[in-house]
């Protein structure tokens, strides 16, 4: 006896000529392939989407580096350029009077103003830096250290929008109806960060929150010269956040499922609705037994 493959078929045809269409029948069907179309859209825009998890943990993700970049861009609409400079001091003794390394002064309001850039590396400890006249060759008689803040960046800069993280909350801060003589003070509590991408490339931001206060500075029956000061400290708590996406396996095993399960699950309610249908028939002519 010839043996045949075809015995393992077990998708067997059903000869066209003993099939019937009912209207039934192609109402479920077209239902059922618009919400198939509609499962895979979903699971295809949920497979090509994006997501960034979240971890916490006791870390320094950069233990290589010992310093960290920041970069302040902030206006004194009220301050000559002339007068503003930048300090720097640390827990480690730095103190550094009239950084002057990689910083950018710009007139506005006509030259009454300054807008003022400055990218710089701070030790990975407790210190401050801050915006005053002290590296001044003389003191502006009618000091003004009203300002805005146009960003405070630590660590690399990066843009993204999918994620509830703080890294430049001081962005936009506008601090220009205080009294002229007022000291301001940032305190910044920093937050190591590592964002990791799809290709596995990291980048090292750092987020920060901040709590600020303004007070008229006296020593001696008279004013201190105002400032603005940046005091941070750092968490041990580092975040890391890291792209993920589905496997192709997963999107093509929901796939299958949602063709299966779709054309199994109509099968069903159209083998139902036949035979419920059938048996009315036969009830209406009594042929029922």
């Amino acid at each position: 006896m010839q043996f045949d493959i075809r015995r393992f078929d077990i998708y067997r045809k059903v000869p066209k000529d003993l099939t019937q269409p009912t209207l039934t029948g192609a109402i479920i069907s077209i239902s059922s392939c618009l919400f198939m179309a509609f499962l895979f859209l979903s699971e295809l825009s949920d497979f090509i989407t994006t997501k960034v998890e979240s971890q916490l943990f006791v870390e320094d993700p950069i233990s290589h580096a010992d310093k960290i970049p920041v970069k302040i861009n902030i206006s004194l609409p009220k301050l000559q350029c002339k007068y503003v400079g930048l300090d720097i001091q640390d827990d480690l003794g730095r103190h550094d009077v009239g950084f002057v390394e990689n910083t950018d002064k710009t007139d506005i309001q006509n030259g009454l103003g300054c807008r003022f850039e400055a990218s710089f590396m701070i030790n990975k400890v407790q210190g401050n830096f801050h915006v005053s006249t002290h590296s001044a060759e003389e003191q502006p008689s009618n000091p003004d250290m009203n300002h805005i803040i146009h960003s405070v960046n630590f660590g690399n800069r990066v843009q993204i929008k999918n994620i509830p993280a703080s890294f430049d909350p001081l962005e936009g801060r506008v601090k220009t109806n205080s009294n002229a003589l007022s000291t301001h003070d940032y305190f910044i509590k920093i937050v190591p960060t590592v964002y990791e991408d799809l290709s596995s490339n990291k980048l090292y931001p750092y987020q920060y929150t901040f709590t600020y206060r303004d007070y008229l500075n006296f020593g001696h029956s008279h004013a201190v010269m105002p400032a603005i000061w940046f005091r941070y400290e750092l968490s041990p708590i580092t975040v890391r956040y890291t792209e993920k996406r589905k496997p192709f396996y997963s999107f093509l095993t929901m796939v299958c499922a949602i063709v299966g399960g779709t054309f199994t699950v109509a099968g069903i309610i159209d083998s139902c609705i036949f035979t419920a249908h059938e048996i009315f028939k036969k009830a209406e002519l009594g042929k029922l037994s």
